[in-house]
């Protein structure tokens, strides 16, 4: 059952910024309005999460302009009704669940917590501390993010049924199966045994539906490599003509950026890639040391290619690597130099992939006139 309190009449002349403010739940939201200038609460209004309350919601906003919307962790229990709204033409922000607790605390009656509390503390924090980013509507980026996730989770599971392979064959053929195991290689071995034991039957037949496993796990993940390049395709990029770069890690490399314009320099990418190093002074006394924050899978592809150029005795990374260790830097540390500068030939390429991009649209439109 949802409950409102009818807001007030509002001045359409007045042009202050109205902040709504909303605290998601899962099966509830609450939306407090607060004036962006005074931070004076305006009205507040409870709905359930369906459709029907979501353009309920909209119509009781309908009372307010200009106004925008701060949601509390919007990329997470907030997600869907941020995308409703930037659906409907409304500009919604995003703030921090440590920004509203600040924002709580340095309230008077601090330690008073609710609904309506936290939906003001969200449109305080967007409005007086400016704890908030914009949302974007979901893009290519967002897609490429849901097909590599969905390529880790298949590639984990597949990892785990060949140690479950690896363990039957153990058992059913002297010295085990090779290191590289496939299906194919698998169902080979396994035409070879001849149970001796109930047991030893019952581990072939175990085998055997690991093995089938394994193989739809295969097509999963061919299909998957498919659908990413395909979307590769409708924006092309020309990450993939980077040494080690191929369709996999350019999707991940792009779904755990976004859009690269939001990072100013090259180094504001590889701060938060982590691949830029963190720099500890006392004293007489400087050094570096590894970065443990930042996004740890754009860190681990960027990684990934580092180790592939290395590997790559024609690439510029081989060439870099090796002179890095000729100045006398142990391996790890001429590697962490290699990531660093991987992430700024990253980040460049897609700077200039975005204006390439962006190049492109007047010709069409001038062709199209």
């Amino acid at each position: 059952m949802s409950t409102a309190v009818t807001p007030p009449a509002h001045d359409e002349k007045d042009p202050q910024m109205i902040i709504i403010g909303v605290d998601p739940h899962k099966t509830t939201h609450t939306a407090t309005v607060l004036e962006g200038a005074t931070s004076t609460e305006l009205g507040t209004l409870r709905i359930t999460a369906s459709l029907e309350d979501y353009q309920r919601l909209l119509a009781w906003a309908d009372a307010w302009a200009p106004r925008q919307w701060a949601i509390e962790n919007a990329e997470g229990l907030g997600h869907h009704l941020a995308q409703w709204l930037l659906a409907h033409g409304e500009e919604v922000l995003d703030v921090p669940p440590t920004a509203t607790a600040r924002f709580r605390s340095l309230s008077r009656g601090g330690r008073r917590k609710n609904d309506r509390i936290d939906a003001a503390a969200a449109a305080g924090s967007a409005a007086v501390h400016g704890d908030s980013r914009r949302v974007f509507p979901e893009g290519h980026a967002d897609a490429l993010a849901l097909l590599a996730e969905r390529r880790q989770s298949l590639s984990q599971h597949r990892t785990r049924l060949l140690n479950q392979l690896h363990a039957l064959l153990r058992e059913l053929v002297p010295g085990g199966a090779p290191r590289s195991l496939t299906a194919t290689r698998a169902a080979q071995l396994l035409r070879r045994v001849r149970p001796i034991s109930t047991a030893d039957r019952i581990r072939r037949q175990l085998a055997r539906d690991l093995i089938a496993e394994v193989r739809h796990h295969d097509r999963l993940v061919a299909t998957n490599t498919e659908q990413i390049q395909e979307l590769l395709s409708e924006q092309p990029t020309t990450l993939t003509e980077i040494v080690g770069i191929g369709p996999v890690l350019a999707a991940r490399i792009l779904a755990g950026t976004g859009d690269p314009r939001r990072f100013p320099t090259a180094a504001a990418f590889a701060n938060y890639s982590g691949t830029a190093p963190i720099q500890i002074a006392s004293a007489d006394h400087s050094r570096h040391r590894l970065s443990r924050y930042g996004n740890r899978d754009l860190n681990s592809a960027i990684h990934s290619v580092a180790i592939i150029q290395i590997r790559t005795r024609s690439s510029a990374g081989h060439a870099y690597y090796a002179k890095k260790r000729a100045e006398g830097k142990a391996p790890r540390e001429a590697i962490r130099c290699l990531k660093r500068q991987l992430a700024s030939t990253v980040w460049r390429t897609m700077i200039k992939d975005c204006s390439a991009r962006s190049t492109q649209v007047p010709e069409t439109v001038a062709l199209a006139a």
